[in-house]
Parts: C-alpha cells; sequence; structure tokens
C-alpha cells in the first residue's frame, strides 16, 4: 500500500509539472485549430501587405527613374531648341546657304493673295 501510494505521488508531480506544460500546449494548439481559418485569413493578409509595400517600392523607384529621364530630355530639348533658334537665322541660313552656291536675293519677295 506504501508503494502504491508514492506511486501515486509520483505520477501527481509528474502530471502537474508536465500536465501545465501539455496543457497549455494542448489549449494553444487547440485554440489555433478551432480557429485555423482566422489564422490563415492573418496569414494572407500579412501576405497581401506586405506584397502591397513591395509594389509601392517598386513604383516609387519606376516613377524617380522617369522624373531623372524627363529632366534629362528637357535639358536636350531645349539645347536642341536653342540650337535651332541660333541656325534659323537669316545671316546663318545665308552662310550655310553660299557654300551650296545660292546668292541672297536684292529684292523682298512678293507676296501672293489667292481670293
Amino acid at each position: 500500500m506504501r508503494t502504491a501510494n508514492c506511486e501515486l505521488k509520483k505520477m501527481a508531480k509528474k502530471t502537474k509539472i508536465s500536465g501545465t506544460s501539455l496543457a497549455w500546449g494542448n489549449l494553444s494548439a487547440r485554440w489555433i485549430l478551432e480557429n485555423l481559418p482566422f489564422v490563415l485569413f492573418l496569414g494572407f493578409l500579412a501576405t497581401i501587405y506586405i506584397a502591397n509595400a513591395h509594389l509601392a517600392e517598386r513604383q516609387v523607384r519606376n516613377i524617380q527613374n522617369l522624373q531623372k529621364e524627363v529632366k534629362e530630355l528637357r535639358r536636350q530639348c531645349n539645347a536642341l531648341q536653342s540650337e535651332l533658334m541660333t541656325k534659323s537665322k537669316l545671316s546663318e541660313v545665308g552662310e550655310a546657304v553660299q557654300e551650296t552656291g545660292l546668292k541672297k536675293s536684292a529684292w523682298k519677295p512678293k507676296k501672293i493673295v489667292v481670293d
């Protein structure tokens, strides 16, 4: 009888120590299984949130690259416009045409009006 009491006390101590940890682990595992759809939904939302953040960062980088490209194209456009303005002056055109053998007219051009 004495050995049976000792055995029961030892088992009670083991179940108290391991029982609390098993009960806690069992409780949380059971809770997760009961709420599995909600846990999966939360995981899905977290994945969407992360993907959205990556997409937004990529879009910001693309916008910055396009802004740099637009600035460079504006500079090129301004340079070409100023070059065109310089080369389209009457004196510049006259010098460029002299090489081909054409000369500047001595009289003013006549305007033709059609009714």
